[in-house]
């Protein structure tokens, strides 16, 4: 009896210590996710020269706010680019939930006739796809997107891989449920919006978080379609900014000034990410279930 007792407790003991280096771990993690965006932020608020001079500093050596002032000195600019990515990122990441949602929810149904013909065509672009040429004239000869922001919501609608993820999950559901629910008379958009939907919540808000993260981070659909600065949206703006940060540099060293180049890189990207920072935290309490639907087998 008090040998079974004493491996109980050894056993409490290890289990113990292996929680302890796993805690001990995870904080390791956290730490260093934290620590490059505290950096960032801390470089933001940093004055040129002292940046220049004693590095990147979890604490700012000497604090300025001219990175930002340079940033804002035109803010209609920046404000109007905010304006049209958070236009974008909205209707476009909602569009392509459902659109996708839809899909995959269709796709994972074996009474579905055309199934398989659909999956085709949808997982095929995974592994082969036309090229840049075919995909710029569409938009902008066939399509007449040029300066059009349909441009930036469009091409993203449906991805396959994030269709692919929501089907698998899809097929994870009891099928008993449903088919009890059209038993009862339920049409298959009841079906969908007010059993599926909420049984599939831990996956449909990764995959939001996916998309908007996707629409949000674009430039490149920008740098293709978009050549008016009226539509220019944020990361498109930002990128046009450091693009043209060198091109500054000489024109203010001639005049014996210099922009805070180090300094202003940070803020943009303060500002790019912060919206998205905010998104996470909404949906952070799905994210550990809703990351795995990839893991889950499908048939």
């Amino acid at each position: 009896m008090a040998m079974a007792r004493a491996q109980d407790s050894h056993k409490v003991q290890r289990r113990a210590i292996a929680r302890g280096l796993m805690h001990a771990l995870m904080i390791l993690v956290c730490i260093a996710c934290a620590v490059p965006l505290l950096l960032i932020v801390s470089a933001s608020l940093t004055d040129e020269r002292a940046l220049v001079e004693n590095g990147f500093q979890l604490i700012p050596s000497k604090f300025s706010f001219y990175a930002y002032q340079f940033l804002l000195a035109d803010s209609g600019r920046i404000l109007r680019a905010y304006g049209i990515s958070i236009f974008v990122t909205c209707v476009g990441a909602s569009l392509s939930l459902l659109l996708m949602s839809l899909l995959g929810y269709a796709l994972s149904r074996k009474d579905f006739p055309l199934r398989r013909l659909i999956s085709f065509f949808v997982f095929f672009p995974l592994l082969f796809n036309a090229g840049l040429v075919p995909f710029y004239i569409l938009m902008s000869r066939t399509l007449h997107l040029k300066d059009n922001l349909l441009a930036l919501i469009l091409p993203p609608l449906v991805l396959p891989f994030f269709t692919l993820l929501l089907r698998t999950y899809f097929s994870t559901l009891p099928r008993d449920l449903i088919e009890a629910a059209k038993l009862d008379g339920a049409s298959e958009w009841r079906i969908f919006f007010q059993i599926v939907v909420p049984l599939s919540t831990p996956a449909l808000a990764t995959v939001g978080l996916f998309s908007l993260l996707f629409y949000w981070n674009d430039f490149y659909l920008s740098l293709l379609f978009i050549n008016n600065p009226r539509y220019y949206n944020l990361q498109y703006l930002l990128y046009k900014i450091i693009s043209d940060l060198q091109v500054l540099e000489n024109s203010f060293m001639q005049s014996g000034t210099k922009p805070p180049l180090e300094s202003v890189r940070m803020a943009m990207a303060v500002l790019a990410m912060g919206p998205v920072l905010f998104a996470f935290l909404f949906v952070q309490k799905y994210f550990v279930r809703g990351i795995t639907v990839g893991s889950l087998k499908g048939d």
